[in-house]
Formats: C-alpha cells, sequence, structure tokens
C-alpha cells in the first residue's frame, strides 16, 4: 500500500517548485548565453543603441531595469556590481544607484522566500562554519546584524541572502535591512557606471573604434577611483550612525538602571 497521499504530494510540489523555477531559469540562460550579454565589453559595443531605448521609452527602460535585476539577483546570478554599473551609465548616479537598490531588495526577497520554503531545512542541517559565524549574530539582533553585514559586504552578497532564510528572521525587517544597507554600495556603483562614458571617450582617442569592436582596455578594477571609496565609506558611515546613537542610548539607559 502507498503510504504517500495526494495531499503530501501537493506539499512536496508546493516546498520545492520554486527551486525548481530557479534552476530551470538558471540552466535556460546557460544554455541560452544570457551569460555572455552581462560583460563589460559587451556593455560598452551596446551602449549607444541601448542609450537610446533608454531616452526613448525611460519609464519602460527602469522598470525593465529593475526587472532584470530582480530575476538575476533571484537566481543568485554573479555580476550585480556590474548590472548597479550599468544603472549608473544610464540612469545615472543617484537614479541608476535606486532602481539598482530596488531590483536588488526585490531579488533578495525572492531568493530568500526560495531557501525557507523549498531547500532551508538541508542547507540548516549541513551548515557549515561559515553559517555558524553568523549565527550569534542574528540570534542577538537580526535586523542590526543584517544591516551591518549589508553595509559593510565581508561575505558574498548571494550567502547573505540565504542565510536569514535559514535561521528564521522575518521578511519584513530582512527586507528593510537589505534595503537601507545596499544603498551605500548601489550608488557608488552607479557613480562609477555614471562616469563610463568618459572613460570610453578617452579610450577611443587612444585606440579608434575600440568601443564598436569591443577592444577598449578598461579594466572594471580601474572604474573604482579614490573618491568613489571615499563616497561609499562616508555613506555607510552615515548609514550606521543610527544604530551607534541606538547603542549609546541602550548603553546610558542601563548605566542609569545600575
Amino acid at each position: 500500500m502507498n503510504s504517500s497521499s495526494p495531499q503530501t504530494g501537493k506539499s512536496r510540489l508546493k516546498r520545492w517548485a520554486p527551486l525548481a523555477v530557479v534552476l530551470m531559469v538558471i540552466g535556460f540562460g546557460w544554455f541560452k548565453g544570457w551569460h555572455e550579454y552581462f560583460t563589460l565589453s559587451h556593455l560598452i559595443i551596446h551602449r549607444e543603441y541601448l542609450g537610446m531605448l533608454v531616452a526613448d521609452n525611460l519609464v519602460t527602460a527602469a522598470l525593465g531595469f529593475v526587472a532584470i535585476y530582480a530575476v538575476l539577483v533571484g537566481i543568485s546570478f554573479p555580476g550585480a556590481s556590474y548590472l548597479t554599473i550599468t544603472g549608473g551609465l544610464f540612469f545615472g548616479g543617484i537614479a541608476g544607484g535606486f532602481l539598482s537598490v530596488i531590483g536588488a531588495t526585490i531579488g533578495s526577497i525572492i531568493i530568500f522566500l526560495v531557501a525557507r520554503s523549498s531547500f532551508g531545512d538541508f542547507l540548516q542541517a549541513r551548515a557549515g562554519p561559515f553559517v555558524s559565524r553568523m549565527v550569534d549574530g542574528f540570534n542577538k539582533d537580526a535586523f542590526q546584524y543584517l544591516l551591518t553585514i549589508r553595509l559593510t559586504p565581508v561575505f558574498p552578497f548571494w550567502v547573505v541572502n540565504i542565510v536569514p532564510a535559514l535561521l528564521n528572521m522575518k521578511l519584513l525587517p530582512y527586507a528593510i535591512a537589505t534595503f537601507f544597507g545596499i544603498i551605500p554600495g548601489g550608488i557608488a556603483y552607479a557613480y562609477i557606471g555614471a562616469g563610463l562614458d568618459s572613460i570610453i571617450e578617452a579610450q577611443q582617442l587612444a585606440n579608434p573604434g575600440c568601443a564598436e569592436a569591443g577592444t577598449c582596455s578598461i579594466d572594471p578594477k580601474a572604474l573604482i577611483t579614490t573618491e568613489i571609496l571615499i563616497a561609499m565609506a562616508a555613506l555607510a558611515v552615515i548609514s550606521i550612525l543610527p544604530l551607534i546613537i541606538r547603542k549609546l542610548r541602550a548603553r546610558n539607559s542601563g548605566a542609569a538602571k545600575n
């Protein structure tokens, strides 16, 4: 006699369907070669055409950019910084940064829900020292800890998207901490993209036609200037000021009670 009931089958389908969708999207994308489009050289080759599309359909382009960003983060596709640079190039430093932050937050929520519903128990049972390093921080104050590691990205972005789900963090504080925590990095990388045109023009003066041929020798690391790093650090400090103030108030309150 078969011990599994139709209800059990439906429960399993509901549990694993999100993960199956993610894996199918990843497989289809790699089969179609979508990853080849997300390179700096490809962006340089097509930047004029894409720029015209954005200029003629600004709202649609912005929504499309957010949707693409969300999907790629939702399937843990590497290269979020590249997408943020792209947003800065076509939408400007501030607008491109915030569009990237919105897309990244939505994508983070997607993979958070997938992890919690599909394979959270599996990963939690096999969590190694890497995940264990985060347990204490999330147990003490999940929101504050997540905000801190978002502001100071010591761990890979996709790992920070999944681990809170494994440790039973609630969705709303996860989403809020993610949104505010990635603003400094999002704006900093968007400003890198906003200055990309001038760098490409300088390369074309030295090597005419390199943009169309995709042979401009631009090292992505060279785009991160001292000014960008200072701006990123300043934004991070500003973002964590509320946490510092909260800690000081809690400390003073505890001292007053004693």
